[in-house]
């Protein structure tokens, strides 16, 4: 039987962390498999309450699970990195490694309808599950790689340029069976441990957004596809940590996180390309709501953050220019100077 890893990524969500690692035993009994929870600095109680928790609760009793400490907080990757690298309680390596985010919550047979098929399905490298909320509504989860076109058509919003450019859009419809797709959310995540070592863990530039976009394409130009399997379902809430849906302003992060992953995957001339093609497509939607009165849809000030921000990118040097680490990977203690 496979190995498998399930890391649960906790940032100040201790109470909803611990009701997800529930879920997930759940689903592990008869796998071999062990489950990590690393706290990502939280520094609010969040490790002592978990701690706590796993002493104490009886379901927490014997079960393969563990917690430990990032160190501090590097943003989603570098924490689920740390679990990573965490590997298996006595030494060893899985052959699979599952992300499940804090606020998801996985349903009856998921992990295993994940494994099974990245078991039966050798040209995969990742597999990632149908999502839906508490409500039963489906969540976007399943996409293509964005571009300069999928920029002009999401900034846009405008029905004849989503139909002219429809082939681009990043968002696609729920597929009803499982198939390669470019990328998927990290909310429900499964990886080969082989893939991962031949491509590298993710790449930590990334604080929070675009990292789990980057890994499924350095995956595909390593020659593994992604693969969407409706049949594994998980509950997601979404946002609980970043606090994306009460955004008033776009974060410097998430700037930082796009910049780069343009930059670093297609060349700084494209990154500029991709920006201007977004505000082409912010000005048409600008112009939309002027003349048909169309409610805000962006947190203020977007445009501007957007240019300004990427106007000052330019004149930075790309993260391998400065010293950055190379492909991700597990170090050692006295490999890192921090």
């Amino acid at each position: 039987m496979p190995k498998l890893l399930v890391i649960s990524l906790n940032y100040r969500t201790p109470t909803m962390t611990l009701r997800s690692v529930q879920h997930a035993l759940r689903e592990m009994q008869g796998l071999e498999a062990e489950l990590v929870i690393v706290d990502n600095d939280s520094g609010d109680g969040s490790f002592e309450a978990m701690h706590a928790a796993l002493a104490s609760e009886p379901w927490a009793a014997g079960a393969p699970v563990r917690l430990i400490q990032s160190g501090h907080n590097g943003g989603f990757g570098a924490g689920n990195n740390v679990g990573i690298c965490a590997g298996w309680s006595d030494g060893s390596r899985p052959d699979y490694v599952y992300l499940l985010n804090s606020d998801a919550f996985p349903g009856p047979d998921s992990l295993r309808a994940l494994l099974r098929h990245l078991e039966t399905h050798p040209e995969a490298g990742l597999a990632g599950s149908y999502i839906h909320g508490e409500d039963g509504a489906p969540h976007y989860s399943a996409f293509r790689f964005p571009s300069a076109l999928s920029e002009l058509e999401a900034a846009a919003r405008f029905g004849p340029v989503t139909r002219l450019l429809n082939a681009h859009r990043v968002w696609l419809d729920l597929p009803e069976r499982a198939l390669p797709v470019d990328w998927l959310a990290g909310a429900s995540l499964m990886m080969r441990q082989s893939v991962l070592d031949e491509i590298g863990l993710f790449d930590e530039t990334y604080f929070l957004y675009f990292e789990e976009t980057d890994l499924c394409l350095r995956a595909a130009r390593a020659g593994y596809e992604t693969h969407y399997v409706r049949d594994s379902e998980v509950v997601h809430i979404g946002s609980v940590s970043t606090g994306m849906k009460t955004w008033a302003r776009v974060p410097g992060f998430w700037l930082d996180s796009r910049w780069h992953y343009y930059s670093k995957n297609h060349g700084r001339p494209y990154a500029v390309a991709v920006t201007l093609a977004h505000l082409a497509g912010g000005l048409i939607w600008r112009l939309r709501r002027v003349l048909q009165r169309k409610p805000k849809a962006d947190p203020d000030h977007f445009l501007r953050d957007l240019l300004l921000h990427d106007i000052r990118a330019m004149t930075r040097p790309l993260p391998g220019q400065r010293g950055a680490q190379p492909r991700p990977g597990c170090r050692t203690p006295e490999a890192n100077p921090e």
